[in-house]
């Protein structure tokens, strides 16, 4: 198995993934309440399960950049995560 070389994010990236995990929070819900608004699941079957897939999409989304923000913050040796850290 090939060991793996952590190497934190660039300053520019880890804004942009911290800027849009709202956006990914804001679809999640906005699939959540078109989900919940489709009371007939005769007549609206295929809205139903569009909504369902863009919800389990933007899921997915927010849970990759939590984890690559959870790791870009575990790289402690690197310097631009120290530059990152706050100084307290």
């Amino acid at each position: 198995m090939a060991f793996v070389k952590r190497v934190a994010l660039a300053p520019r990236a880890v804004r942009q993934l911290r800027r849009v995990r709202s956006v990914y929070v804001a679809g999640m819900l906005l699939s959540a309440l078109g989900l919940l608004s489709y009371d007939d699941t005769a007549a609206g079957a295929r809205q139903t399960v569009i909504t369902a897939v863009f919800l389990v999409v933007f899921a997915a989304l927010l849970a990759l950049t939590t984890v690559q923000l959870w790791r870009h913050a575990r790289t402690k040796h690197c310097s631009t995560a120290k530059k990152l850290s706050p100084v307290a």
